[in-house]
């Protein structure tokens, strides 16, 4: 029995994924909409839902909106969708999947609408 218990804190310990802190600066060009009232961010990892929008900031008035992320993860990428004025983009498409940058500082650039 003692042989069947170390053997499974064994395997148990060995999953556990290594985290690290990672920063990922979203910018978003807007410039093909009009009327812009909210635009936000949603995904799959803390701080992100895919229940309710994450505010983005605006960098340039209708243009260009941006937010940055900090946290830890195990992962070496998220998934998210833009939201602007509570309209997903890329409807029926594939979300987008962001790969993190080694550096930990990741710059995603992205079109809304536009994969």
């Amino acid at each position: 029995m003692k042989n069947i218990l170390i053997i499974i804190i064994l395997l148990t310990a060995s999953c556990v994924q290594k985290s690290y802190n990672q920063e990922v600066k979203f910018v978003l060009d807007v410039s093909a909409l009009k009327n812009i009232k909210t635009v936000g961010i949603r995904g799959e990892a803390s701080p992100l839902s895919w229940e309710k929008d994450l505010p983005m900031e605006v960098l340039k008035k209708d243009s260009l909106y941006t937010i940055t992320l900090t946290g830890k993860t195990g992962y070496r990428f998220t998934e998210v969708k833009f939201v602007v004025n509570g309209d997903f983009e890329l409807q029926e498409k594939p979300n987008r999947k962001i790969i993190f940058d080694s550096s930990r500082k990741t710059v995603y650039q992205a079109k809304f609408n536009v994969q």
